[in-house]
């Protein structure tokens, strides 16, 4: 099995993770929403897993000053149980650190046990409860934060990021 690379996501990418969030969400975003997330919403940043020239696993994040929220995250089916969730969730935790996110945000639906635990591993707390948060089940959602990511690479730099 070829090796997993993580790259930035790119245009050309949408169709693959359009794919891949339709497979795993019950209301995921359209082909649209991630076009407008590639070319016009300038604090989206996202991350894939490519393997064997496939995407197997996205993640995204929106960087705002130093606050960054995780849009999503989606790992398909056959890579599940084999770290790629880690994998991915904690290369977009050194990119929102590189990017001077100081902490990141999320929803997780309150059924979700295995992306629970997952988030709970890596340092991310429960700080709140949403109500009826999902509009296709009325499930509520927990907030969840992390303000223990990892230090930002002195090297990393990013053509369209803005400096202060």
């Amino acid at each position: 099995m070829a090796e997993p690379l993580i790259r930035r996501m790119g245009l050309s990418d949408v169709p693959a993770v359009h794919a891949l969030e339709a497979a795993c969400f019950s209301t995921p975003w359209s082909e649209q929403d991630f076009v407008y997330e590639m070319t016009e919403n300038k604090v989206a940043r996202y991350l894939v897993i490519e393997e064997a020239g496939e995407v197997v696993a996205f993640a995204g994040a929106h960087i705002i000053l130093d606050q960054g929220h995780i849009t999503n995250i989606a790992v398909r089916e056959d890579r599940r149980g084999r770290g790629y969730g880690r994998l991915i969730t904690r290369a977009l935790m050194q990119y929102a650190a590189n990017l001077g996110a100081e902490y990141l945000t999320l929803e997780v639906r309150q059924s979700n046990e295995p992306a629970k635990a997952l988030y709970s591993s890596l340092g991310f707390l429960k700080v709140s409860v949403r109500k009826r948060y999902y509009e296709d089940t009325g499930e509520d959602a927990f907030l969840m934060v992390c303000d223990r990511l990892p230090a930002a690479d002195p090297d990393f730099e990013e053509a369209e990021s803005v400096k202060g």
